[in-house]
């Protein structure tokens, strides 16, 4: 595989930040087309905790590590370069409109394109029990992890951020098509009379009072511990993390942000700043891996189709 790590110095088509599912899609598609493109690896990708992945069609059940190193060698296969690096400086060069990138381990990389795919970071609730189970049996996706759970004593914690609250209450809404056993845990939220009503309509039942710790026991999860000394048993917890983008890259290169915090793109990842783009997790919080693959290879062609466009105005201008 064509991999490296320090002192790097190349010019590429396009860089791609992040070795996630959509960026190394992204790069599949680029080499594929032979532009010369190098993948900025970065840290562990937001599913490493997990043991398996699921709802990706023909990969079920495989685990993530397995998916990335398999599409990391097929981006190689192509020609594709891999660099197991960290980006610490991004900006563009107005007079040559090409992009410098600097890496961690030293050296740069020029590009004519970025795209970004740098994910995002689950903020947990700061609970005992709650990050040491995290991708085990506390869980975040019904629609990743709920077969795995059906017909078990379910756990859904609430929490205080605003979003995830709302998410909480959503997850809650869901469970049921899992398991006919789910309690909602409000902790130190407030629920609404009508999230009480809606949750009463799906079958959950809600125990309230702060929870004081998620507890394990000889390596998983027992249940949910209230500060009031109450213990109820449950086989997996569903909480609602804050969604928090690594979108470090995209303010260096000044990409418009909207209200939420997260970066304004359109529906194939063209950003506010020309020549750069975003796919995946760091653009679309809700993406899941088939869909975070599937950004990738859309914003791919969008970045191949503008390369095309800028190299073929060149003899026509000339004419």
């Amino acid at each position: 595989m064509s991999e490296r790590n320090s002192g790097h110095q190349a010019t590429y088509d396009v860089v791609v930040v992040g070795g996630g599912a959509a960026g190394l899609s992204a790069a599949l598609v680029l080499s594929r087309a032979r532009r010369r493109v190098v993948v900025v690896k970065g840290g562990a990708p937001r599913n490493a905790p997990a043991q398996h992945m699921h709802g990706f069609l023909s990969r079920d059940g495989l685990p993530p590590r397995e998916l990335l190193a398999t599409g990391a060698a097929e981006v190689a296969g192509y020609g594709g370069e891999l660099l197991d690096d960290d980006l610490v400086g991004a900006e563009k060069n107005e007079d040559t409109g090409e992009f410098t990138l600097r890496l961690a381990a030293g050296g740069q990389l020029t590009a004519r394109r970025v795209l970004v795919a740098t994910g995002l970071r689950d903020v947990l609730p700061d609970l005992p029990g709650v990050r040491e189970r995290w991708g085990a049996d506390v869980l975040h996706c019904p629609y990743c992890h709920g077969y795995e759970v059906r017909d078990q004593p379910l756990g859904v914690l609430g929490g205080v951020e605003p979003g995830a609250v709302a998410r909480a209450v959503h997850v809650a809404l869901l469970l049921p098509q899992w398991s006919a056993d789910v309690i909602f845990f409000p902790h130190t939220m407030a629920l609404t009379p009508h999230d009480r009503d809606r949750l009463a309509a799906r079958g959950v039942r809600i125990v309230s009072g702060e929870v004081a710790r998620l507890a394990v026991e000889d390596g998983r999860l027992r249940g949910v511990e209230l500060a009031d000394g109450r213990a109820v048993p449950r086989a997996a917890v569903f909480v609602a993390p804050t969604f928090v983008p690594n979108g470090d890259v995209l303010a260096a290169l000044g990409c418009a942000m909207g209200q939420d915090g997260w970066v304004v793109t359109d529906a194939r990842g063209r950003t506010s700043v020309p020549e750069v783009w975003a796919a995946g997790n760091v653009a679309d919080p809700g993406a899941q891996v088939i869909s975070a693959a599937g950004a990738g290879s859309a914003a791919a062609i969008a970045i191949n189709g503008d390369l095309v466009d800028e190299e073929s105005a060149v003899p026509l201008a000339a004419r």
